[in-house]
């Protein structure tokens, strides 16, 4: 390799793309990433939201945008109209921009359901679904136990452990969270 730019191996040559050329490139779309955060952020704020999580696919053709809302307020949900308003306005603001100058798809969504139960509909809801129960035990040593949710009532969290009903009490309670049938 005299030159240190191509190599040759049984008769073929195969030329690097080299460092420069691939640092330039994560450059670029480091800043383009960078910049398209701030005016979702801004544009959301505007708005009376947060971005809660934001992602490019650059290898998708046309490129992929996805932007995950939440309201400012913590009591307040996201709904389908919020994200379609949202979806126009960001959208305009990135075609009014110089940041991006190709096609590209834009998804807005709301951070969804938490995996954490805490509210009294929570629990209807997910009755039957496997949870991860953290809690404090006699000693005051914090445990973990999985089950079948059951119900929560003012003195216990009741779950279902191969057939076998589990009474936590609630003041012992430290978390419920949501998980797979395998854990």
């Amino acid at each position: 390799m005299p030159d240190g730019t191509s190599l040759n191996r049984g008769g073929s040559k195969l030329k690097p793309l080299g460092l420069p050329a691939r640092l330039r490139h994560c450059l670029l779309s480091n800043q383009t990433v960078t910049e398209l955060k701030i005016l979702a952020a801004k544009s959301a704020d505007n708005f009376g939201f947060d971005v809660v999580d934001f992602k490019m696919f650059t290898h998708h053709n046309p490129l992929s945008i996805q932007i995950n809302i939440r309201h400012k307020n913590p009591g307040t949900k996201v709904t389908i109209d919020d994200c379609s308003i949202f979806s126009q306005y960001i959208d305009k603001a990135i075609e009014g921009s110089s940041i991006l100058d190709q096609p590209f798809t834009l998804e807005i969504s709301s951070e969804g359901v938490s995996d954490f139960l805490t509210e009294e509909k929570d629990f209807k809801i997910f009755k039957g679904f496997p949870i991860e129960v953290t809690y404090q035990d006699l000693k005051k040593i914090e445990q973990q136990t999985n089950g079948l949710l059951l119900k929560r009532t003012d003195n216990s969290l009741q779950i279902n452990q191969k057939g076998k009903t589990q009474r936590i009490p609630v003041e012992d309670v430290i978390k419920v969270r949501l998980t797979t049938p395998s854990g």
